[in-house]
């Protein structure tokens, strides 16, 4: 174990792992149940550290900041379930976990309006500067109101809203995107039904056309090896000089290092960013553009929906380990009623 890395034991079976630092009355429930192994500290464990506490427990709640593959799995003989504490589970490689004969979960459903209200606040920030604009002010520039000589930003009644990754969260913001008289277009692997087309109030179309006409493009879709970059220089090409970029979705889908460049060349309006390649490491030159909204991860981040996403994931971890299904399990192949 990473001597940097404080964990702590509890006496109690079976064994299970906590590694990052939950809410203290999770922690206690868990404690009333199980023997943990807990990390309240919440250092990201080192591989060898995570590896090492993988091989000694029968369960384990871990987020995005683990790497769950084969290495990591090396010595788990006795492991049953890989609870993440996220909808998304771009950390899990799901082949390895499932040939392993382990069950992995995640918290799909009680973060989507949550994560929807803040990217629909990203994208207002984002389109009328509000950020900057603060900036501005405290930097003493605010000498008198002017008409043309404030900052000025874009408009999000009556304009594009383009929605790439059309799932739960997707749709919410396309909701949202209702109540401001914005017209709905998107792109999605597959196509909506026709009833989820119309409450959404949403046009289906090609990923150029999106890219063509959305004045606001917002970014909700999974993260897998096929979408990196999706979002680099070729596509940032075809969108308008005007439009804002949206990614409250995963970093890696977009080419922070294009966009950097994008954004200081006036190729787009502005961009508001919630995730970003390698974080919590933000690339130099997107601290250095005015232009853009920054965000640390915050999408699910109110303390109701983060302790209902820590709540879901210790009930798939003790559904498990009762020999039950979890009720959001991912590789449903591996359970054995």
């Amino acid at each position: 174990m990473n001597t940097q890395t404080k964990l702590t034991s509890h006496n109690r079976k079976p064994k299970i792992l906590v590694a990052r630092a939950i809410f203290p009355e999770a922690l206690a429930k868990l404690k009333a149940s199980f023997e943990v192994i807990s990390n309240q500290a919440d250092q990201v464990l080192t591989p060898q550290a995570l590896q090492k506490a993988l091989g000694e427990v029968e369960g384990a709640l871990v987020t995005g900041s683990e790497r769950i593959d084969a290495a990591a799995l090396a010595h788990a003989k006795n492991l049953k379930i890989v609870a993440n504490i996220s909808v998304g589970y771009n950390n899990f490689d799901v082949p390895a976990i499932t040939a392993a004969g382990i069950m992995a979960s995640n918290t799909p459903d009680v973060l989507t309006d949550t994560t929807a209200d803040f990217g629909f606040a990203l994208l207002m920030a984002t389109a009328r500067r509000i950020t900057e604009s603060e900036r501005w002010v405290r930097d003493g520039k605010w000498a008198q109101w002017s008409i043309v000589h404030n900052p000025l930003g874009m408009d999000l009644h009556h304009s594009t809203i383009g929605i790439l990754g059309m799932g739960r969260i997707g749709q919410g913001i396309a909701k949202r995107a209702l109540g401001f008289g914005m017209n709905v277009i998107y792109h999605n692997r597959s196509r909506l039904s026709v009833e989820d087309e119309k409450a959404c109030g949403a046009t289906y179309v090609s990923k150029e056309e999106l890219l063509r006409l959305a004045d606001h493009l917002v970014l909700v879709l999974p993260y897998t090896a096929q979408n990196h970059h999706t979002i680099g220089a070729p596509e940032i090409a075809l969108m308008k000089p005007t439009a804002t970029l949206i990614n409250i979705a995963r970093g890696g889908i977009v080419d922070d290092a294009a966009l950097a460049q994008a954004l200081q060349a006036g190729k787009i309006f502005a961009a508001g960013l919630d995730v970003f390649e390698g974080e919590p490491t933000v690339h130099p030159e997107l601290l250095k553009c005015s232009n853009i909204v920054i965000a640390p991860h915050i999408g699910s981040g109110t303390e109701k929906t983060r302790r209902a996403m820590v709540d879901l994931a210790i009930e798939n971890l003790r559904a498990a380990l009762q020999g039950k299904r979890p009720p959001s399990l991912i590789n449903t192949e591996v359970f054995k009623a």
